[in-house]
């Protein structure tokens, strides 16, 4: 294999992939960067087993070949090299040489052959759909999903159909996050729901745009999505996602409307002095006003008060502060609206009269 290029078009595919690369494998060749040259395109393909990227560019091929690298070396030289430099890219026997202006590399390699791949992902649902919108739907959900929960199906991003709407679903059964955007009459093919890994969900996050489509597979066991020069897949993860339908309030009897990020600003300024193990935080809501108070083991308090606007009856109930400030920080607009039943239901936060993003927040006890 032989090819030259510019150092740009060989760094920038790698750096779309490098995210799933490791440097210690329990395999030797996930260590490294698969790169196939043929037809003036190189593509530069990185997996964990559970997460596939692959980042195409275009080179000059004089000789056309597959062979593995080792994937953070190299992303690290053509990070070193000048810009703009004519870097040639060539196998010698068992070894790999890179050449820019007076500077020569020689790495080990992998067969191309030991590299595992994904090949058909036998599509049951297609749709193509805006880039933008797509990511709006992580960027409102991804901080819900649970981080190693022995419930493994909560360790990801819910992605669902019912042919009229996209909805991107995420729990980590304290809170939980929801997100959807209306689909153009004859995109999806009935309903399908999958759960998309952690991993998975934050590579696809890092590689997304805001222009353009993005060309979305779903399989019986992967999902994948093409975005420009770059493919993703990813496993999916086997197991039933909870009906979350069931346990948001539809409409809470107790709605408090609150400036975004005055409200934002005094939780932060409370939570100072919270317990540093369970951030609990207790509301207290008033006609037209809302005292936030915390206290920790050290015997030290905070409180502060914010003007709303509400007019029931004096409700006092106990938060994770952080699971309002993300619900807070993910809301568009200036205002914010938290829907509250009694001292012992889970709140509703979502913008005013916008109910295609919301946050289900369980209450704790302080």
């Amino acid at each position: 294999m032989k090819l030259t290029a510019t150092r740009e078009d060989f760094l920038a595919p790698l750096q779309s992939v490098i995210g799933v690369v490791e440097r210690r494998q329990t395999m030797p060749v996930l260590a490294n960067v698969l790169l196939a040259a043929r037809d003036g395109r190189l593509h530069t393909t990185g997996t964990d087993l559970e997460v596939e990227l692959v980042a195409a560019s275009t080179v000059n091929v004089q000789q056309p070949g597959d062979i593995t690298v080792p994937g953070r070396k190299l992303l690290d030289i053509f990070r070193a090299l000048p810009e703009k430099t004519n870097v040639t890219l060539s196998t010698e026997g068992e070894r790999v040489s890179v050449r820019a202006g007076r500077s020569r590399f020689t790495l080990s390699s992998l067969p191309a052959a030991e590299f595992p791949l994904v090949e058909e992902i036998n599509a049951q649902q297609t749709l193509s759909i805006p880039q933008g919108e797509f990511r709006r739907l992580i960027d409102k959900t991804h901080f819900s999903m649970a981080q190693q929960d022995v419930r493994y199906y909560l360790n990801g991003l819910l992605i669902e159909t019912d042919g009229k709407a996209l909805r991107a679903v995420a729990t980590d059964g304290h809170r939980l996050a929801l997100c959807e955007m209306e689909l153009a009459a004859g995109k999806a093919k009935g309903a399908h729901q999958v759960i998309v890994p952690r991993k998975g969900v934050l590579e696809l996050q890092r590689i997304l745009g805001t222009e353009g489509n993005i060309e979305l597979a779903v399989g019986t066991n992967h999902v994948r999505a093409q975005i420009g020069d770059i493919r993703f897949t990813s496993k999916l993860i086997d197991g039933r996602f909870p009906e979350y339908s069931r346990v948001i309030p539809s409409n809470p009897p107790r709605p408090v409307e609150a400036d975004r990020e005055t409200l934002k600003q005094a939780l932060q300024r409370t939570a100072i002095l919270s317990n540093e193990k369970y951030r609990g935080i207790r509301l207290t809501v008033r006609p037209d006003l809302l005292t936030l108070q915390a206290h920790n083991p050290e015997q030290e308090e905070a409180e502060d008060q914010v003007e709303v606007s509400y007019k029931g009856e004096e409700v006092e109930i106990g938060f994770n502060v952080n699971y309002l400030l993300d619900a807070l920080s993910a809301i568009d607009g200036d205002r914010v609206e938290i829907g509250l039943t009694d001292s012992n239901s889970s709140c509703l936060v979502h913008a005013p009269g916008i109910l295609h993003t919301l946050y289900f927040v369980m209450p704790m006890r302080l």
